[in-house]
């Protein structure tokens, strides 16, 4: 359920501290804190909550404290003693004791996923506001970030040349179009028994496997290119499949330049001790 906006009273308590009354109210952090837009976040987070269930952490203790994740080390030991770091995250009384579990931080970011695009937007609004950030900086940047492993399995040649025949294969059957043979039992075999010859380091045996897989591919593409010639809306649908299944049908395993690592997803790259390289 989508967390309950932050409110404060404004009120005194007998037996708690106002971080008001006891901080520098010209700190850098209090200073940041007036200028970030936490509704405009809290209105861009909104749509990842349901209806139901009990309210989310609130949207301003998170995302100060993911702010402050990034600044600072042993951000939730020191929240703890650092009135300046929970007026950030927006309490209004001193807290003797940090209000969430830990692991509620790794969680969060995972709802949030692409929205913390939003929370960079937010910063660099910030920084350009305050002027920290001028206009001529923003013409270069320059991005250093964690490589994000793909949900594909490893690319082989065997692999990659069985979901070419069987994605053509689906696509024929997709739009009417009947081709002489399928090649999908054939390929399966010829792509279990490449696997199973490499596995027992009989390469000669692998590789005539894998001609077998790469000359029925080319049949089927031949095949395809044959029945959809002159049908403009066939060509259409046909175009870019065909044109990924000719690739993973030429390339080979040690190859310089671009290679496909995956039919489906071809935007896949692999990268190895820091650089892009062919497997």
């Amino acid at each position: 359920m989508r967390p309950k906006k932050h409110r404060t009273t404004g009120s005194n308590d007998l037996f708690r501290s106002r971080l008001d009354q006891i901080i520098n109210m010209r700190h850098e952090l209090v200073l940041l804190a007036g200028r970030v837009d936490w509704d405009w976040i809290d209105g861009e987070i909104a749509p990842l909550y349901s209806d139901n269930g009990r309210p989310g952490i609130a949207t301003r203790f998170m995302i100060g404290l993911l702010l402050l994740k990034h600044i600072y080390e042993g951000v939730c030991e020191r929240w703890v003693h650092d009135p300046y770091f929970q007026f950030f995250t927006g309490e209004e009384f001193f807290q003797h004791v940090f209000p969430h579990e830990r692991s509620d931080l790794s969680h969060w970011r995972k709802r949030l996923g692409d929205k913390l695009e939003r929370l960079l937007a937010e910063s660099l609004r910030v920084a350009h506001a305050s002027g920290a950030l001028r206009s001529q900086d923003l013409k270069r940047v320059t991005v250093d970030t964690t490589v994000q492993p793909k949900a594909i399995s490893f690319p082989t040649d065997a692999k990659l040349l069985h979901a070419a025949i069987r994605g053509l294969n689906r696509l024929a059957r997709k739009h009417g179009v009947r081709l002489r043979q399928s090649y999908v039992r054939v390929a399966k075999s010829a792509a279990m028994m490449a696997g199973r010859y490499a596995h027992a380091k009989q390469f000669n045996r692998h590789q005539r496997q894998l001609r077998i897989l790469r000359s029925r591919l080319g049949r089927i593409i031949r095949d395809i290119r044959r029945k959809t010639e002159g049908q403009a809306a066939l060509e259409g649908a046909f175009a870019l499949p065909l044109s990924r299944a000719t690739q993973i049908g030429s390339q080979q395993q040690r190859q310089r330049g671009w290679k496909l690592y995956s039919f489906h997803a071809p935007e896949v790259e692999c990268i190895g001790k820091g650089k892009a390289a062919a497997l």
